[in-house]
């Protein structure tokens, strides 16, 4: 008899806050398909859309490698080398320590045999020959990620981001059943623009999330440890911007990729990580098609909700001050809803949102009684780590809490599918017996 395949979880998040859960989901399912936006406009990736244009890699390279397998020697390896970022002192030493990686003799290449060697070279040597026919074009290496650079070189030579994606899952060793995939399939440059509640606009990821911070390394880098001012008001609505030709950036409207919606049709659980509300997680869920599918699926949906206020939740449409959890979750809806488009939903929270899991300690404010309003009918505090004034979740106590959650709703379901009419006296039956051992790292607000 074949056991059971483990659940499929599908992830919307950006390329940093999850990370740090990413691994350690793992230990639950091995099913794991993380969805990541392409419209990043900051540090290295900047530069390298600045040059080569094309869709941002940064997010997911960054995914690729947290999910990369370190067990042995040469994985770490690996793993070191692709997430290694050149010197952010000077143009002219980056380069210099570029110039060692591309040919070879950098100190990094030790451990790595001679056959990964030479296919992670050939995608540097394209990479670095296709900045150098940018002519018009100077390239800035400082605080270059060389993983980036690699995903570059290879989505140039394949003229295919999902080729690329597959490159570097195979190179990086990611564990067979996880995937990471960009939630909109393409090989233009594209960004993000904001409408503010003021009627504003602000155009471009970063300038939304973390402008520029004068006199920090790199082209257009970011500094993500500095919310920067709040938005002098709050955010309506997320849309998506391409530059074509001598034209200004326009609104467009994407299709998602293709692969995205599949998954959404036979996933058993579907999460918003923790990460930037508006320029991480609420681009993957305003293309067309995304909101649908979500809704029509009876499975866990589970909100998880950041440990601190960040310049994209500061200001709050419903009242003054910062947005709540309950703000949160509108922010989810109104997104997977399309508001403000032509194609515009009108499905309620619960479609979308069915839990929420928050940290302990979290800056964020909690509103039991609003989130039941939305539909949201359960609310688990987690355990958290305090850290330099930072809170963010115990990653095992987060997986035991999400696994706590699909387990459940599988359970009831395969009950109730076997005996129709009982459902009240079963699920009682049922939700005694799931509780039977307390949980750990978590619980029921």
């Amino acid at each position: 008899m074949q056991a059971a395949q483990p659940p499929s979880i599908l992830v919307f998040s950006g390329g940093t806050a999850f990370n740090s859960v990413a691994g350690t989901l793992r230990s639950f399912t091995t099913r794991v398909a993380h969805v990541l936006p392409v419209s990043d406009d900051g540090g290295s990736t900047a530069e390298i859309v600045r040059v080569l244009g094309g869709p941002a890699v940064g997010d997911i390279r960054s995914r690729c490698l947290r999910l990369a397998d370190d067990s042995n020697t040469e994985g770490k390896a690996v793993r070191e080398l692709l997430a290694h970022r050149l010197s952010p002192r000077n143009s002219q030493e980056a380069k210099t320590e570029w110039y060692e990686i591309v040919e070879g003799q950098h100190q990094l290449w030790e451990g790595v045999s001679e056959p990964y060697k030479h296919t992670i070279r050939a995608f540097l040597v394209h990479f670095h020959t296709q900045i150098l026919r940018a002519s018009s074009e100077r390239f800035c290496f400082r605080n270059g990620s060389v993983g980036n650079f690699f995903f570059a070189g290879a989505r140039t030579f394949f003229n295919s981001l999902e080729a690329a994606i597959f490159l570097f899952s195979r190179v990086a060793r990611i564990p067979e059943g996880s995937s990471v995939m960009p939630v909109i399939s393409t090989e233009e440059r594209i960004t993000l623009g904001a409408v503010l509640d003021n009627g504003s606009v602000i155009k471009g990821q970063n300038q939304i999330s973390h402008p520029s911070v004068p006199d920090t390394p790199g082209p257009n880098q970011v500094n993500k440890s500095l919310a920067g001012p709040e938005l002098e008001a709050p955010v309506q609505r997320i849309f998506y911007l391409r530059h074509e030709g001598r034209q200004q950036d326009h609104e467009v409207f994407p299709d998602p990729n293709p692969t995205l919606l599949a998954e959404l049709e036979g996933c058993d659980a579907v999460l918003y990580g923790m990460g930037s509300l508006y320029t991480s997680i609420c681009p993957s869920l305003i293309l067309q098609g995304v909101g649908e599918r979500i809704a029509a699926r009876d499975i866990p949906k589970i909100a998880i909700l950041n440990g601190s206020h960040d310049r994209e939740t500061s200001r709050c449409a419903a009242a003054a001050g910062p947005m709540g959890a309950a703000d949160v979750v509108l922010a989810l809806q109104h997104s997977l809803n399309r508001r403000g488009t032509d194609s515009e939903l009108s499905l309620p929270g619960f479609a979308y949102v069915t839990a929420m899991l928050v940290p302990t300690g979290g800056e964020i404010h909690v509103d039991k009684q609003r989130l039941l309003n939305l539909g949201v009918r359960r609310v688990v505090q987690v355990d958290a780590l305090q850290h330099a004034g930072s809170c963010q979740f115990e990653p095992e106590a987060l997986v035991s809490a999400i696994k706590c959650i699909v387990e459940e709703h599988t359970a009831l379901q395969d009950d109730s599918n076997h005996a129709q009419g009982n459902g009240s006296l079963l699920q009682d039956s049922l939700h005694s017996e799931v509780q039977q051992a307390p949980p750990v790292g978590f619980h029921d607000l």
